[in-house]
């Protein structure tokens, strides 16, 4: 599918502004949960971690922590968590870290726990500037296509470094059936205006195949896992070993 040409500038989506409106901002919190699931993508990242895991030398006996950078509103960290915490036999806990305080309020209330197969928390972090907690893995999700290249090359270069095992993540293509769907999609599955408008863009601002694999050979981590999955997204995996 044709690429779309590269942003000179990437303009700010309207969700990252901290003077949105709370309603605005939870109702599109509410549409980006919606389109994560319509796009599989708690699964998508679930699998990926569960094979860096398993593919680690020697197997990870001891507990282990996954952090989920930018979590926004907590769903998708809650949702590969129940995923992971049913399907791998070691103990594990989540970790879900964003710069926007409402949204970590929002995530503890709905998805914090202490119980069942893995506890997930929410802590404040600007991922940016400060240093990640040490984990096993991390991951996140339509994070990338926020940064320019030298922000994007050093967050990968952090997850690198605080993750044990590796790190996974998943964002958009700039293709135009994925602005195509992101049109349509956000039109289908959300009444929220902001979402609306931010979809579009986040397609513009994303990268190809190719470009997330410039970046990684920026950030001099060699050989990672990049796959183009649904729906116009890429799927990438890198490890240590």
């Amino acid at each position: 599918m044709p690429a779309l040409p590269p942003l000179v500038i990437r303009p700010p989506e309207i969700m990252d502004d901290p003077a949105l409106d709370p309603e605005q901002h939870h109702h599109a919190l509410h549409a980006l949960a919606r389109i994560h699931i319509v796009s599989r993508t708690a699964s998508q990242i679930a699998h990926s971690i569960s094979a860096l895991i398993r593919s680690s030398s020697p197997l990870h006996a001891e507990p282990l922590r996954v952090i989920d950078i930018a979590c926004g509103g907590g769903d998708l960290t809650a949702a590969v968590a129940n995923i992971l915490g049913k399907t791998l036999s070691q103990p594990i806990e989540f970790i879900g870290l964003d710069i926007s305080d409402r949204a970590i309020d929002w995530a503890r209330s709905r998805h914090a726990t202490s119980t069942g197969h893995a506890p997930v928390s929410f802590q404040p972090c600007d991922v940016l500037r400060d240093k990640l907690p040490a984990c096993t893995v991390s991951f996140h999700s339509l994070f990338l296509h926020h940064l320019n290249e030298i922000e994007a090359v050093t967050q990968i270069q952090s997850m690198a470094a605080a993750s044990s095992i590796g790190f996974v993540f998943s964002d958009l293509l700039r293709t135009r059936l994925g602005l195509f769907l992101a049109y349509v999609g956000t039109t289908v599955l959300t009444s929220s205006s902001v979402a609306r408008i931010d979809g579009p863009l986040s397609v513009k601002a994303a990268r190809t195949l190719k470009e997330y694999h410039d970046l990684f050979q920026s950030a001099c981590l060699e050989s990672p896992d990049i796959r183009h999955v649904w729906p116009e997204r890429a799927l990438a995996s890198w490890s240590h070993s």
